[in-house]
C-alpha cells in the first residue's frame, strides 16, 4: 500500500520560529513511517521555503542561518490543480512538481501560520490539512476577537479592554484613564496576536502599565489589557476531533514567577515530555467535578471558534470560589499537546494518525460543497457598459 505523503510545514516569519522547529521535529520523529512518508517543508525567518532530508535532524537548526546546501527551494502554489510541492523559483510556471502532498501538517506557531494565513494558502491549493481552518485559526490567534466570541457564547472570561497602538501613541493619558477606570490592578498587557508569552507583561501600577504597553506595542497594532486573577492557578486541557470533539485529561501549569514567560515555557522543559515538560502536573490536582467543568468549557470553546483537529485550551481557576475563566485557545499547541493525550491513553503516533484522518474527513465535508453557480451574468452584461454597478 502506498504511503500518504505528509507535508510538515514549520518555521516561518514568526517570533515563535524556534518553538515551531521543536514541535515539527517531535512530530516528524513520532510519525508511523510504515503509513506515512514525511516531506519536511521549512520556511526560513526571511520567508524562503525549502525542503530536504537535512530538515529531519535537529543538528541542522543549531545555526538558524541554515545553509541551503543539500536543500531544495520549494513552495506550494495557490492552484487547486497542482496539489504538489513545487521546486525552483517563485516563477513556478514550467517548474516540475517535487512531491505530491496528500496532507499538509501546519506546525507554524504564531503569525504567518497559526493565524489563518497558511490555512488560506492550503485552501486555495485544495490540499487537505491538519488542524483549524481559516476562521478557527484567525479567531484562535487574535485574543480580542477570541474573547468576544467566548463572551457571545456565555463562556467566562476575565474583565478586559483593548485599544490600538495608534491610540496609545496619540492619546496615552486618555487611554490610561480608560484602563484604570474600567479595570483593577494588577493587570496583564498583551499583544492581540502572539503566543508563547512573548510581549506579555504584568503591571501592578501605572508605571508598570506604561512600560508594559510600550513593550506589547512592539509586537502588534492591537493591544489587550486584562485583570489578573491573583492566587489563581493555570489549568490546561486539550480537545481533539471535528464536529464531535473530546477533551483530554487536565494539566496544571507550574510557574516559577508571576506567569510562564518564554524561557520557562520552552527552555526548562525536556523534549521527551513536550514543551514545558518540567513545569506541569498531569493529571491536575483538582476535583473530578472541577475537571469535568473545565473539559466541558474546553469543548465549548473549541466549537465556538469552529475549530477542528486539535487545540489546547488554557484556563485560570480561582480555587477559593471554584470560579473558572477561559484564558485562551491554542489551535497549534506546542508539541501538539501530545503529553495530555498520552496521559489520556493515546500515544503520540496514534494522535498523529487521528489528526491526519480528521483532516481527510474535513476535506470530504468541503468536497460536498458547491463552489460554482451558472448565473448567466456574463451573458446578461455582454455588450453593456461595465460602468454600471452590480448588486450583490
Amino acid at each position: 500500500m502506498e504511503r500518504l505523503k505528509i507535508g510538515v510545514i514549520f518555521g516561518s516569519r514568526s517570533v515563535e520560529h524556534e518553538v515551531s522547529i521543536i514541535t515539527a521535529l517531535q512530530v516528524m520523529q513520532a510519525v508511523d513511517t510504515n503509513k506515512y512518508e514525511i516531506v519536511p517543508i521549512y520556511i526560513t525567518k526571511e520567508g524562503h521555503w525549502v525542503t530536504g532530508e537535512k530538515l529531519l535532524k535537529l543538528e541542522s537548526f543549531k545555526d538558524l542561518s541554515l545553509s541551503v546546501s543539500g536543500l531544495q527551494k520549494a513552495f506550494i502554489a495557490p492552484d487547486a490543480s497542482v496539489d504538489s510541492l513545487i521546486g525552483g523559483s517563485r516563477k513556478w510556471f514550467g517548474e516540475k512538481a517535487l512531491k505530491k502532498i496528500d496532507v499538509a501538517f501546519p506546525l507554524v506557531h504564531g503569525t504567518h501560520g497559526e493565524d489563518g494565513t497558511l490555512q488560506g494558502l492550503l485552501e486555495l491549493a485544495n490540499i487537505p490539512y491538519v488542524g483549524a481552518g481559516v476562521l478557527g485559526s484567525a479567531l484562535g490567534m487574535d485574543k480580542i476577537a477570541m474573547k468576544a466570541v467566548f463572551k457571545e457564547n456565555q463562556l467566562p472570561v476575565l474583565n478586559y479592554i483593548w485599544f490600538l497602538r495608534k491610540e496609545w501613541e496619540n492619546k496615552q493619558n486618555e487611554t490610561i484613564c480608560k484602563i484604570e477606570t474600567t479595570l483593577k490592578y494588577p493587570l496583564f498587557v498583551k499583544p492581540a496576536n502572539l503566543g508563547s508569552s512573548i510581549g506579555i507583561s504584568k503591571a501592578k501600577n501605572r508605571e508598570d502599565l506604561i512600560y508594559a504597553v510600550d513593550v506589547a506595542s512592539h509586537y502588534d497594532r492591537r493591544l489587550i489589557v486584562e485583570e489578573s486573577l491573583e492566587g489563581g492557578i493555570e489549568i490546561n486541557c486539550s480537545v481533539l476531533g471535528n464536529d464531535e470533539p473530546i477533551a483530554s485529561v487536565c494539566e496544571q501549569a507550574i510557574s516559577w514567577d508571576q506567569f510562564l514567560n518564554y524561557d520557562e515555557k520552552y527552555l526548562r522543559g525536556g523534549k521527551a515530555t513536550g514543551l514545558k515538560g518540567a513545569e506541569r502536573r498531569i493529571p491536575a490536582p483538582i476535583s473530578q467535578e472541577l475537571t469535568q467543568k473545565i473539559q466541558k468549557f474546553a469543548v465549548a470553546a473549541f466549537k465556538a471558534i469552529d475549530c477542528c483537529g486539535i487545540s489546547r485550551v488554557d484556563f485560570l481557576i480561582n480555587q477559593k470560589k471554584d470560579e473558572i475563566f477561559l484564558n485562551e485557545i491554542n489551535t497549534i499547541p506546542g508539541s501538539i499537546a501530545f503529553y495530555l493525550w498520552e496521559a489520556s491513553g493515546i500515544t503520540f503516533s496514534e494522535l498523529i494518525d487521528k489528526l491526519i484522518k480528521l483532516s481527510l474527513d474535513t476535506q470530504k465535508e468541503k468536497n460536498k460543497n458547491t463552489y460554482s453557480y451558472d448565473s448567466k451574468i456574463i451573458t446578461h452584461v455582454a455588450g453593456k457598459s461595465l460602468k454600471c454597478g452590480i448588486g450583490k
